[in-house]
């Protein structure tokens, strides 16, 4: 038995490296561990599985087994869920299974289907993956694998509120384990800056997670919904610069601070589509990302889209519609690394731009709106803004995050970062690597009617009125306006809504 967690053991990664060459067909055990699927492809992996053990059935001859040979051909041939189901059907129906890997086809089916985009599926293999953790395994190896079930878990909810909310988006393989990933890690922060915090909850005589220990963990799975320490302490707070930010950040060390719970998904996906309804792949991959979550927070993105797309206007929205703080910057003048804080010893000395904006809002999970990232200089002198980002985009280095100024560690990892860019050329690929880039499509000219009346509904409050008394737009209104605008730029559409609206306002003046 080995102590390093199954990531790591050399055995199985000499067998992962076969099964990403083609050479090793992983075992349904081994997927549970989080080993690759056969040459990376899920369809290549359905393929290989299906045609072996198609031909270790028909080698049997049994008339009953018939079905289950015929689905098995159609599974190699057309790798699909319906597939997948047909192949279990045939195995309830088996009377006699000796000799034949029936419970291990079960779980893999139930393993495709999970992939597939099924919550119920995704559940019940993060129970298997759960129960392999509970075996004759080492500490290390039991922890990676209950985080990775939790994982699981979470990508389940997940799922199911996709299918709630009518989202049918296909998905990669490669999509769903890095969404189980991300979960995954998570878990396993939490958990650890728990045992950290709390050092009697360990278990001082082993260095696994005891069931006693488990169930003392378990109190703290709501300590994000009740608040995070971003700020520990001050360093270096006997000198005079010291005792100077130590009374200035006095009312933040050690005080909890909150996060924003998790809205009514639905309705915040209905208000965003009704808003901004060429974008409705965007917000369902957004949203998708907060299911499941008992906070708001947002995995790195970057809204790709044309000048005058909507895209930085849909991330205030979104923000506002998650209800959670914000702050928009413009990165046009930005260019060194003061955007991670400045040492106190000097005249200009500041915080990190996430520390202020937490302080500022006396929340420890602030979204911070990067308009139009491109734009950062890419000098080195005085630093970089991108190395910055690369540090706070990593949940490794950003709850552990150490401010110059504070001259002490911070947890900035419940920060969400939304960033906008009109082309990612400039962007390191370091820095595009660790973000979600989403294309932000062009508003097209059937959206003509909804875009025009929300525009004009804007300008009114703006001017100070009631949109309600406004006059609905007309006939001959939206013509001219389809005349002249035929998609693209809603900078353009807005420019000609005002003017149509004050041409309404002369006439009424007039009359």
């Amino acid at each position: 038995m080995t102590d390093k967690p199954p990531s790591l053991d050399r055995h199985f990664q000499r067998r992962q490296k076969a099964a990403i060459a083609g050479l090793h067909l992983p075992t349904a055990e081994e997927l549970l561990r989080g080993m690759a699927f056969f040459r990376e492809d899920l369809a290549e992996d359905i393929r290989e599985y299906s045609g072996r053990l198609a031909g270790r059935v028909k080698k049997r001859k049994r008339t009953g087994l018939a079905l289950l040979a015929t689905s098995l051909d159609e599974l190699a041939v057309e790798p699909s869920e319906d597939s997948v189901l047909a192949v279990e059907v045939a195995l309830d129906v088996i009377e006699d299974c000796q000799g034949l890997p029936v419970d291990d086809c079960r779980l893999r089916c139930r393993f495709y289907r999970a992939v597939f985009g099924d919550g119920q599926a995704t559940a019940l293999i993060a129970g298997e993956i759960a129960h392999l953790a509970s075996g004759d395994l080492s500490p290390a190896e039991s922890r990676e694998l209950l985080w990775r079930s939790l994982g699981w878990s979470a990508q389940s909810r997940l799922l199911d509120w996709r299918r709630r909310a009518g989202i049918s988006i296909q998905r990669s393989a490669e999509w769903f384990e890095r969404e189980v990933r991300t979960y995954e890690l998570q878990f396993r922060n939490a958990i650890t800056s728990s045992m950290l915090d709390e050092p009697e909850a360990k278990d001082s005589s082993s260095d696994g997670l005891t069931i006693g220990t488990w169930e003392e963990l378990s109190e703290h799975e709501t300590r994000p919904t009740d608040g995070v320490v971003v700020i520990s302490g001050v360093g270096n707070d006997t000198t005079a610069d010291g005792k100077r930010v130590a009374k200035e950040f006095a009312k933040f060390k050690q005080r909890p601070l909150p996060l924003s719970g998790i809205p009514e998904l639905t309705e915040v996906r209905a208000r965003l589509i009704a808003e901004f309804p060429y974008a409705l792949a965007v917000v369902d991959d957004v949203l998708e990302g907060l299911s499941g979550r008992p906070n708001v927070h947002l995995r790195p993105i970057i809204l790709l889209g044309a000048p005058g797309s909507g895209k930085t206007r849909f991330a205030r929205r979104l923000t506002e519609e998650l209800g959670t703080p914000y702050e928009l910057i413009s990165c046009g003048g930005l260019s060194d690394s003061a955007i991670g804080g400045t040492a106190r010893r000097w005249s200009s000395g500041e915080p990190s731009l996430a520390i202020m904006i937490v302080r500022r809002h006396e929340c420890a999970g602030p979204v911070v709106i990067l308009d139009e990232i491109e734009k950062i200089g890419t000098s080195r002198h005085n630093g970089n803004v991108h190395d910055v980002l690369i540090g706070l985009f990593e949940p490794e280095t950003s709850s552990r995050w150490h401010d110059p100024y504070l001259q002490a560690h911070c947890d900035l990892s419940h920060v969400s970062w939304v960033m906008t860019a009109n082309s990612v050329e400039s962007i390191p690929a370091a820095l595009r690597d660790r973000c979600r880039i989403l294309r932000f499509p062009d508003p097209a000219a059937d959206h003509l009617p909804l875009l025009a009346t929300r525009i004009l509904e804007r300008l009114h409050i703006e001017a100070g009125h009631d949109p309600r008394w406004a006059t609905p737009l007309e006939g001959f209104e939206l013509d001219a306006l389809a005349s002249a605008w035929t998609g693209g730029s809603l900078r353009r559409l807005e420019r000609l809504v005002e003017v149509l609206r004050k041409a309404r306002e002369r006439a009424r003046r007039q009359q």
